[in-house]
């Protein structure tokens, strides 16, 4: 097997999937900006994906790519792209899922497409809601109370150790080319229940308190700059209150063992809440 090249490796997922294949004995190339703040003990290459040029030296004797994009815009992912699909055989994609099914919508569904039309052999890995986006209330649980909206709003959220081990099982295995596998965790909890579970595995009482809809996109759209994201955020969690989330059971159907639950999550990242 080739080297494989990961970007993203200092995120979330990226850096569990560095890990989980150099714990598997693989040859890993990790792509990031800064090596010498990367914290990482695999091979690394300096480089930019905003900055396409910086990731052809990246890609010598790289036979697969986990692909993360950085951004909520394609901007230069044509050419990203074109420079893996030149010198890799194949990518798995980290792109995102659609409720009800169906391609993924924004940056991630125009980036599907270029895969597809690369050449390249090709996974996409869609999961649905991230249990590390949860981090965002760290602030809120020490002080006890999250103010957040739609607390009855039910997802399905997925441990990132899931999508890494999705990513590597994938990268080393054959018969996914061609295939996109829609990840979430085991269980459905509402916003609320989430809050609940933090508050056990940190070892304090943490409640939920409703925030009004106007406050809420207020906050969001300080945070995050773009009124459409806002606008999507907003809506899905409000059709998740009378349709949630989907559990999908491909974590299981492909690792051969159950999904991570949201308290094991919890109880992983408890010291971040403390």
């Amino acid at each position: 097997m080739g080297k494989i090249l990961v970007t993203g490796a200092t995120g979330n997922v990226g850096r569990h999937v560095t890990s989980q294949l150099a714990e598997a004995g693989l040859e890993v190339r990790a792509f990031v900006r800064d090596p010498g703040k990367a914290g990482l003990t695999v091979e690394t290459a300096r480089g930019d994906l905003n900055a396409p040029e910086t990731l052809e030296p990246a890609l010598e004797d790289v036979e697969s790519v986990f692909l993360l994009w950085p951004s909520f815009s394609t901007g230069v992912a044509d050419k990203v792209v074109a420079a893996i699909a030149e010198r890799a055989r194949r990518v798995v994609y980290l792109s995102a899922s659609v409720p009800g099914g169906g391609e993924p919508s924004m940056h991630y569904g125009e980036i599907e497409r270029l895969i597809r039309r690369s050449g390249l052999g090709w996974t996409f890995l869609r999961p649905g809601g991230f249990a590390a986006n949860t981090l965002g209330w760290a602030d809120q649980v020490r002080q006890g109370v999250v103010r957040w909206p739609y607390g009855q709003a039910a997802r399905s959220l997925i441990h990132e150790k899931d999508i890494a081990a999705v990513a590597v099982h994938v990268l080393t295995s054959a018969g996914h080319n061609g295939a996109a596998y829609p990840l979430t965790g085991p269980e459905q909890l509402t916003q609320a229940e989430q809050v609940r579970q933090i508050g056990e595995a940190v070892g304090r009482e943490v409640r939920w308190e409703e925030q009004p809809l106007d406050e809420a996109r207020e906050r969001l759209l300080a945070a995050w700059g773009d009124p459409g994201f806002v606008e999507s955020a907003l809506e899905t969690w409000g059709r998740f209150v009378t349709e949630p989330e989907p559990v999908t059971g491909t974590v299981e159907q492909l690792l051969g063992r159950p999904a991570l639950t949201f308290r094991q999550w919890a109880e992983d990242h408890a010291a971040d809440f403390s």
